[in-house]
């Protein structure tokens, strides 16, 4: 069986590390690099279980203008990036290049549309994904050929189609469906009003798509919504399919001493 591609969640990874590890952990110059370091031994420990045959760290814009013109308050709620967490997101391309890994950027929408378009030209080319991420908007990648690595505190939960109806009770390709009825405030989609999970997966096994409910018409469920599943769909970029790139471990290394991990050093060195 062909090595599947890692597909990274950047800005979800280094913020869920950047709160969980102290900022206390610096560099020779007192700088913190928390989030950095939690985001490599993240990656290093999925990079074990899945053994990739290359690694892809998506970043994108905080909110994709087009989004925000469907729905002023999309995003609108989120803190700015912390003074310390900005300098790692800088240093992130320098820092993860030194493994071997590649990080891309996209100047015009979300990193999440990165996260698909990647998913979509592996699977085009025969290719499996392993998607390593904290949001559960991506479930929607969930495929024959692709599992998402949902970040949780004991390690990544992988999430198949299986396991995408078992939580939610509806398909991957129904989950933009179900964040525009349910509504998803981490995101400031409201959804529609007085629907939740379990009335929004019930309309959806019914009627099959958002489209279809609201043609079978509901004073909750109006046209409006579709704005909301257009803003949780992911855009299609266009993207190159990675070349293969294993893990380079001095490299690594020497990066990791640079920026005074040197206990991920000595791992990395010594194969663990």
């Amino acid at each position: 069986m062909s090595k599947p591609l890692l597909v990274v969640d950047a800005p979800s990874l280094l913020y869920r590390s950047f709160h969980a590890l102290p900022k206390s952990i610096t560099d020779d110059d007192g700088q913190p690099v928390n989030a950095l370091l939690g985001t490599a031994n993240q990656i290093l420990r999925v990079v074990a279980d899945h053994d990739p045959r290359a690694v892809v760290l998506c970043f994108g814009l905080d909110a994709a203008t087009y989004r925000v013109e469907l729905l002023p308050a999309y995003h609108a709620d989120r803190p700015p990036v912390p003074d310390e967490l900005g300098p790692q997101f800088l240093d992130s391309p320098a820092f993860f290049g030194a493994f071997g890994w590649t990080s891309e950027a996209t100047d015009t929408h979300e990193a999440d549309d990165l996260l698909g378009s990647y998913t979509l030209v592996e699977e085009k080319a025969g290719g499996t994904v392993r998607l390593l991420t904290g949001d559960r908007d991506m479930f929607q990648c969930a495929s024959k050929q692709t599992k998402v690595l949902y970040v949780k505190p004991g390690g990544p939960e992988v999430m198949g189609p299986a396991e995408v109806k078992k939580r939610y009770g509806v398909t991957p390709a129904q989950v933009p469906d179900f964040i525009a009825l349910r509504g998803d405030p981490s995101d400031g989609i409201p959804g529609a009003k007085g629907i939740g999970e379990k009335t929004a997966a019930e309309l959806l096994r019914k009627h099959g798509t958002l489209e279809r409910a609201i043609a079978d018409g509901g004073p909750k469920i109006t046209e409006h919504l579709l704005d909301y599943k257009e803003m949780a769909t992911l855009a299609h970029l266009k993207v190159k399919r990675p070349k293969d790139s294993p893990l380079d471990r001095e490299g690594a290394a020497k990066a990791a001493e640079a920026r005074g991990m040197n206990r991920l050093a000595e791992r990395l060195r010594s194969g663990g």
